[in-house]
């Protein structure tokens, strides 16, 4: 069921499960829309109010509402997030995230803790690239930054087609890669190049003693865009934290191990639900 109001139309918000039930909201990650949620969203829905939506640039969202200058940061992101909660009057919120939608989630939280009852964070990552002086392990290293920019610019097409298998992280299941490729080409190029720029040069470390909503950290193994030492740095770092390893590879445990991911999420809503 779709969404009534402005923001809901903007990004396209669909509604699922007991309207008088506990809401979660999902935030899909880069590449990607709400589509990615097929396999997760209906089994909680069951239990759940499940709301999702298309980030501007992705999906079905209205690209009318493109400015490149205020989506130059993650910010805009997070007040999108926000302005669909205080539209739709959502409150006690658990927000569902997944890789740098859960950065966004977290700008939100800061912004309105009140809002939130918790977050759900799937394969997070405050930074993707290494910080030597930090000791922290981001993934990519700082000196292969220009290239990737470079690549951004030149042909976004061709980078998401090699890059959605290595973001996809399991080989052995190719079909999943080739998903994950289609919905990173069905993007507008411009938007989509756009806000992998942002998450491979925005450092979301500073924002984490700020974030005292309760987090869970979902973190998957051989995961080449959230290593695990990742996750421990967010655990550590982190007020009000849980971690808990999955045995998912890669970086999308919702495509590639959803029942897996399905049965944390009930398991760590049930004594609330």
């Amino acid at each position: 069921m779709e969404a009534q109001g402005v923001m809901a139309e903007r990004h396209h918000v669909t509604s699922s499960g007991r309207e008088d039930a506990p809401a979660l909201l999902f935030v899909h990650g880069f590449g990607c829309d709400q589509s990615v949620w097929r396999d997760v969203a209906p089994p909680l829905a069951r239990d759940f109010r499940c709301l999702l939506f298309d980030t501007m640039g992705a999906g079905r969202s209205d690209p009318s509402g493109w400015d490149p200058q205020r989506y130059s940061g993650l910010d805009a992101y997070a007040a999108d997030l926000l302005a669909i909660c205080a539209e739709l009057d959502l409150r006690d919120v658990t927000v569902v995230a997944h890789s740098i939608g859960a950065m966004m989630a977290a700008q939100a939280a800061i912004r309105e803790p009140e809002r939130f009852r918790q977050l759900i964070w799937l394969a997070p990552s405050p930074y993707l690239l290494d910080d030597p002086a930090d000791d922290y392990h981001g993934g990519f290293a700082a000196d292969d930054l220009p290239e990737v920019l470079r690549s951004l610019d030149t042909n976004y097409l061709a980078w998401a087609e090699a890059m959605a298998p290595v973001v996809m992280g399991v080989p052995e299941r190719p079909e999943l890669g080739e998903r994950l490729t289609g919905m990173f080409c069905r993007n507008d190029p411009a938007m989509a190049a756009a806000l992998a720029r942002t998450s491979f040069t925005t450092d979301c470390r500073p924002l984490l003693p700020r974030l005292s909503t309760p987090t869970l950290i979902l973190q998957c193994h051989e995961d080449a865009m959230a290593p695990l030492e990742v996750g421990d740095y967010l655990h550590r770092h982190l007020p009000a934290s849980t971690l808990v390893p999955l045995r998912a590879t890669g970086h999308c445990p919702h495509l590639s191990a959803p029942a897996e991911t399905v049965d944390v999420i009930r398991r760590h809503l049930a004594p609330a639900a």
